[in-house]
This record gives structure tokens, C-alpha cells and sequence, in this order.
């Protein structure tokens, strides 16, 4: 495998598969991890994990057919299967792929963030932890809207032709509650001697509350609205990573993200002038991401302080040297 300097990946989104990606990268360089991972819930083609061909997958059922909440079933129509029950079996080893390769990658002390739904993270977290990773939190964020998607299970039957049996079941639906929220697992990597002693060394450990000043008495329930506009159907509010970032790390520190989507973890990185790392599958993500990248007013930093033989940049050192080869 080729050997690569940070600085052949930093301040960039690489196009490409992160599996491919991450054994590139050095060990213990990177600083947090923060991500909105595929969920693992069929949600499209990308987030597709898992081997089932189960011919209902990503349909529709008749009663759903023109309904804007109802967009793609990601179940079977006709019952659970066992091949069905694997998918979360599936989406775990899945999770234990990229896990098993971040692990060495991550400074001690290293806060790792990632979303996910809520009937699919836990085999994510589970897969972190076998990989070496200890659980922090889990932090909900109270979305801004939420789509009720539960079909009346008295228009079902009335489609059926069973009139009676839709007066009986008036009021019940078929579904679950309105999903007002999601999960962020925090976990992080262990380190060897207190956490104090972790942060005087690699700067890793704390949280930066004076940071948040704008979020009163920090929980970890966290609200933010979207007020930028949206380019991914699973795009998360430059807000919410902002406020992540701000709380776990500093200036001029590393942020990887190997599943970037429109790119809002780079956009939050540069707003708040911190390097990142970010791969992508999808050239069309890219692109958009880049561009995204572009419309950021960028402003000029102190340089972050790097150990002797560091093949580090500092931040404004690097968009320099780029901007005039570039």
C-alpha cells in the first residue's frame, strides 16, 4: 500500500471509498471524528448495507403511491424474513469495517461523533467498542420537523373492501410516532494516564463550554434548524456541527469525516478554521461539496503550534500553498 503524508489528504475531500482510504492515513493523527454515517435503513442505494434482494426494497405499497412521506418503503411487503433480520447483523460488521481502521488512526483522548438512526445505532456503537472504543454519551437533536409517517389502518382495509373492519380500526394507524429526534453517539479513544495528563499532551480530552457560549447550560439534548439550504436528503445543520466541533477541539486541530456528503463537516472545519479529512463515494456529492467549500469566507489564523518533523501545515500556510499552486 502506498505510503501518504497527512498532507496529502488535508483540507480535502477525496473521491472515493474511505475503506480504501483510511489504512492511508498516519496513526494517531487525527484529532475527532465527526460524521453522519450511512444509517444502515435503506433510505437509497448508498445506504444499502447488507445483502438482502428482498424485491420490496426501496418500493411502494399501493396505499403509499403519491405521498410525499412515503417516498421509499425500506422494508419487505410481505412480512420479515430471516434474511430480513440479518440487515442489523449486516449493518455491524459493516460498522466494524471502517471502525477497526479508524481506531489506530485516533489520538488518545479523541472525541468520535457520528449520527445514526435510532433502531440502527446501537450496532454501529457496539461495533466501535469491539474496535477498541469507549462511549461517552449519546446526544439527541431535536430535528426541526419530522414526517409522521403512519398510514391509517382504516383506509387499508377500506381498500381491501373491508368497510367494517375499517369502522372497527377508525383512529389506529400503521407506523410509528412522528421521529422528532435523532441520536449522536459520542465515543472516544482511551488514553494511558489521566485525562488532565491527556490534555496537556495532546491537547484532547476537555470540553470547551466558554466556546458555546450561544447554547445556555450545554445538555446533551441539542436543538438546531436548518439556515442554509439543504443539498442532501440526510444532510445534517452546519449548526449542530459547528457546536460539536467547537466543544472538542481547537484551532488548527484535525477533523475527519470519510463519509462527507455535501461537504457541511468541511464547511463547519474552515468556518471555524480547523483542518479536515474527508472521502466520498459519490462524485456528484463532491462536487457540490467543493463548491460549497468555495463560498466560505476564509480568514487568517495564527498558526496552529506543530511538533518538530511534523509533516502538519498550519491552516493558513496550507490554503496558501494551495491557492498559489492551485
Amino acid at each position: 500500500m502506498q505510503d501518504h503524508r497527512i498532507a496529502d489528504f488535508l483540507d480535502k475531500i477525496t473521491p472515493g471509498d474511505c475503506l480504501d482510504y483510511l489504512p492511508m492515513l498516519e496513526d494517531e493523527s487525527i484529532d475527532c471524528f465527526l460524521s453522519d454515517i450511512p444509517y444502515g435503513i435503506n433510505l437509497a442505494d448508498w445506504d444499502v448495507l447488507h445483502q438482502n434482494t428482498n424485491s420490496a426494497l426501496l418500493g411502494q405499497s399501493p396505499a403509499q403511491k403519491g405521498k410525499s412521506a412515503f417516498k421509499r418503503r425500506g422494508k419487505p411487503i410481505q412480512g420479515w424474513s430471516l434474511a430480513d433480520r440479518n440487515i442489523p447483523k449486516e449493518y455491524q460488521a459493516w460498522s466494524t469495517l471502517w471502525g477497526s481502521l479508524l481506531y489506530p488512526k485516533m489520538k488518545n483522548g479523541a472525541s468520535v461523533f457520528f449520527f445514526g438512526a435510532r433502531r440502527t445505532i446501537h450496532r454501529a456503537i457496539i461495533a466501535l467498542e469491539d474496535c477498541g472504543f469507549l462511549v461517552k454519551d449519546i446526544l439527541a437533536w431535536e430535528k426541526p420537523a419530522a414526517h409522521h409517517r403512519a398510514q391509517r389502518l382504516s383506509g387499508v382495509l377500506a381498500q381491501r373492501g373491508l368497510h367494517a373492519e375499517a369502522k372497527t380500526w377508525d383512529g389506529w394507524r400503521l407506523g410509528n410516532l412522528a421521529p422528532t429526534w435523532e441520536p449522536i453517539a459520542w465515543l472516544f479513544k482511551g488514553y494511558s494516564r489521566t485525562i488532565t495528563d491527556n490534555v496537556l499532551e495532546h491537547q484532547l480530552g476537555a470540553i470547551n463550554l466558554a466556546a458555546c457560549s450561544n447554547h445556555k447550560n450545554p445538555s446533551n439534548f441539542l436543538k438546531a434548524a436548518f439556515k442554509e439550504t439543504r443539498l442532501h436528503e440526510a444532510q445534517k445543520p452546519l449548526e449542530i456541527l459547528e457546536f460539536l466541533i467547537k466543544l472538542t477541539t481547537c484551532e488548527g486541530q484535525i477533523i475527519l469525516d470519510p463519509f462527507m456528503g455535501s461537504g457541511t463537516t468541511a464547511v463547519a472545519c474552515r468556518k471555524l478554521q480547523r483542518h479536515f479529512i474527508g472521502f466520498e463515494k459519490d462524485a456528484e456529492m463532491v462536487e457540490i461539496a467543493m463548491q460549497r467549500l468555495q463560498e466560505v469566507n476564509f480568514e487568517i489564523v495564527p498558526k496552529a503550534e506543530i511538533e518538530p518533523g511534523s509533516e502538519i501545515l498550519p491552516l493558513f500556510e496550507y490554503e496558501r500553498i494551495t491557492r498559489r499552486n492551485g
